[in-house]
């Protein structure tokens, strides 16, 4: 009678989920999944802007500075949007679909801020490739302006 044994050898499975995210990226992943409970919870006509004026305030000095203008921006040239909390981030949605966001240096330890743009945004209309994201180091005047000119093309 063969007498088989298993080895004691054994190899196991390796967390790889663990090592393919960063901390900040989880953090983002996890506050995502905070969103969307929060959201079912309160329903679809749940005023959420006071949320987004919350993580804003909790932003360091210069992420808060240039995320309040990118909301009052936002607010001025496409009313028609609705602000949003995106992975912890401001965003701001037309129909239930984010159509832009603003995604602050701290969030993700880098040199610049970062106001990005969805499929659903409208900037595709003139040519056959266009930016969806731009690096923000400072919000001068004239970046004021570009700002709320891609937030209302972007509105559609």
């Amino acid at each position: 009678m063969n007498d088989t044994k298993k080895t004691a050898n054994r190899t196991t499975a390796v967390d790889k989920t663990a090592k393919a995210f960063t901390e900040e990226e989880r953090s983002a992943i996890q506050e995502r999944a905070k969103e969307v409970k929060a959201a079912a919870r309160r329903g679809a006509k749940a005023d959420v802007e006071s949320d987004v004026l919350a993580k804003i305030a909790d932003m360091p000095a210069p992420d808060r500075a240039m995320a309040e203008r990118i909301h009052a921006i936002a607010k001025a040239s496409a009313p028609n949007l609705e602000p949003k909390l995106w992975y912890g981030q401001p965003a701001y949605a037309k129909d239930g679909k984010v159509i832009c966001f603003f995604q602050s240096k701290s969030k993700f330890k880098v040199r610049y801020s970062t106001l990005g743009f969805q499929p659903d945004a409208r900037l595709d209309e003139e040519s056959e490739m266009w930016p969806t994201a731009f690096a923000l180091t400072r919000l001068t005047p004239a970046n004021e302006k570009r700002v709320a000119g891609l937030v209302k093309k972007a509105a559609g």
